[in-house]
């Protein structure tokens, strides 16, 4: 964009004269080029494209000679590009450059004493939401001890921000007070006073849309995540000693709480002045908004010249805390109270039952060395086995294995753990295997056990088995999926089971039962509070919480 920018200019500067202009208006974009001698900027100027205006301080020192020409570049796009931190999606691109003789960009730099203003025009298809109504009237029959009708709006944005507030009574013969504190709650009587600011709405100042409007620039609300502002309508007397000049000066302080005689309709919006910097990042830094931001342009302040946005965002209705306070009685509001002690009690239950759990978990994990193993043994497998997670799957029998291999074979060795029981039903179990030296290429494993288990503890389900050598890496995966059980599936409790090769490991049996047991007990939220993993370091207590927040 920037080199076609410069291609037109060039085009364009060799036709014009000092004191000539040349337009370019299509549906995309709308450029306007001007050539003027350097004196022109001696005196504060105004420049205009389509809406849009800008108007330099006086006195903007460019460093040129008195003789020199300069161009005047100003383009306006139809919509600002924006971003997911931004709201710049409904206001025009408006850029303002100026030029030497050369064609090269002139850097002007001023300060905040003598900013330059741009007006930024909006979308004009732009549809204003209604303003809200404020039901406040029925909040004098419900007991509180409210000086102010309070409500909260959330201010925070990665880029700075300014707040307009609309205020249409539907009495206007009424008067009232308006306070406002940021991050904190206002408070406002004869013995406190922690306001940010204040402001009186009076019939005097009303405009001919009987709006009375507020308005909050980005300096004041930087660094601030939200903002609280109350109403009250004023009593005869403060209006009398408030309302009756045109120039506010005391603030009415009272201790009664607050009683509408009417009620109010209200709408806020937010708008902010944008730049986009060498990165093409919109950035808010060094601009300011201006009072006469309204719904259909922004007001900018600048200390320099670029590419300009305006931002414009109407906010939802804020929360009454007036009306939260008021009803927040057991008796109006039975269904919500039982609701939240239930699943506060539930959830208590279930915090204790998980961290019960993961300290059980915590037992689980590590990796056990064979009680069999020789000391002389220095060549090491780590075995993995997996039990289902079925009922009754899991053993307290005895079991057995030999390892068959190209090389050798073992000799029987048992799975065992003095600190810990293993083999328990959805148990991932590791050991560590020694033998004198390499077994080659794994074939097979023979596995069993002797049925010593009490009761449903007997039987066995091995889900699959995974062996790892731990010096070339090498894995060796054995699927079982199969009962070690006298009274279950073909009676056996005894099996072979050769080693797996990529046609086995594809099958869809095999696959189902993996994928299904990572989706239960690790993957679903609910589920895996009961059926974690205990390798897996998101513990029961964090999946709980998560839950229930």
């Amino acid at each position: 964009m920037n080199d076609l920018k410069s291609l037109l200019t060039s085009s364009l500067n060799m036709y014009l004269n000092i004191g000539q202009t040349m337009l370019i208006n299509t549906s995309q974009v709308f450029m306007s080029l001007e050539t003027k001698a350097n004196e022109f900027l001696s005196n504060k100027f105004s420049q205009s494209i389509s809406n849009a205006q800008i108007q330099c301080p006086q006195n903007v020192n460019l460093n040129l000679t008195n003789n020199s020409k300069i161009s005047i570049r100003s383009m306006m796009e139809p919509l600002a590009s924006y971003d997911n931190t931004t709201y710049t999606n409904l206001s025009r691109l408006v850029t303002f450059s100026i030029l030497d003789e050369n064609e090269n960009e002139i850097s002007i730099q001023t300060d905040m004493s003598h900013p330059i203003e741009i007006i930024i025009p909006r979308d004009p298809s732009i549809i204003i939401p209604p303003m809200i109504l404020q039901n406040v009237t029925s909040m004098n029959y419900t007991p509180h001890n409210q000086l102010f009708d309070l409500h909260y709006l959330n201010i925070t944005s990665s880029l700075s921000i300014s707040i307009h507030f609309e205020f249409q009574p539907l009495n206007i013969s009424l008067d009232y007070l308006f306070i406002y504190k940021f991050d904190q709650l206002p408070q406002l009587n004869t013995s406190i006073n922690t306001i940010d600011g204040w402001t009186c709405f009076c019939p005097l100042n009303l405009s001919n849309e009987t709006l009375y409007k507020y308005f909050i620039n980005n300096q004041q609300t930087s660094d601030h995540q939200s903002i609280i502002y109350g109403l009250r309508e004023l009593n005869s007397t403060e209006m009398m000693n408030t309302c009756s000049n045109t120039s506010i000066s005391s603030l009415p302080i009272t201790d009664q709480r607050f009683n509408f005689t009417s009620n109010y309709q209200l709408r806020i919006y937010t708008s902010g002045c944008y730049y986009l910097d060498k990165n093409n990042q919109w950035k808010s830094d060094g601009l300011t908004v201006g009072p006469l931001t309204n719904h259909y342009e922004t007001q900018c302040f600048s200390t320099h010249l670029t590419s300009f946005a305006g931002g414009f965002i109407i906010l939802p209705e804020s929360i009454n805390w007036n009306y939260v306070f008021a009803n927040a009685d057991f008796m109006k509001n039975k269904t919500i109270y039982l609701t939240v002690i239930c699943v506060s009690i539930i959830y208590i239950i279930l915090i204790i039952y998980a961290r019960f759990k993961d300290k059980k978990d915590i037992k689980k994990l590590g990796v056990t060395s064979l009680p069999d193993n020789h000391q002389s043994d220095e060549y090491f497998y780590q075995i993995i086995v997996f039990t289902d997670q079925r009922k009754g799957a899991g053993t307290n029998s005895n079991v057995d294995f030999i390892i068959y291999g190209d090389n050798d074979e073992t000799h029987i060795r048992t799975l065992a753990d003095s600190q810990r029981k293993i083999l328990q039903r959805g148990g991932i179990d590791s050991f560590i295997m020694a033998v004198p030296e390499s077994l080659g290429l794994l074939n097979c494993i023979r596995i069993w056990h002797d049925n010593t288990g009490k009761g449903l503890s007997s039987s066995w389900f091995l889900k699959y088995i995974i062996i790892r050598d731990l010096q070339t890496m090498e894995k060796f995966y054995f699927i079982s999926q199969r009962w070690f059980a006298v009274e279950k599936d073909d009676a056996k409790i005894e099996r072979i089971l050769p080693v797996a090769g990529d046609i086995e490991k594809q099958k869809f049996s095999y696959i189902l039962s993996k994928k299904a047991y990572h989706s239960v007990s690790d993957g679903h939220l609910w589920f895996s509070i009961f059926s974690r993993p205990p390798s897996n370091q998101f513990t029961r207590v964090q999946r709980c919480t998560c839950c229930f927040v």
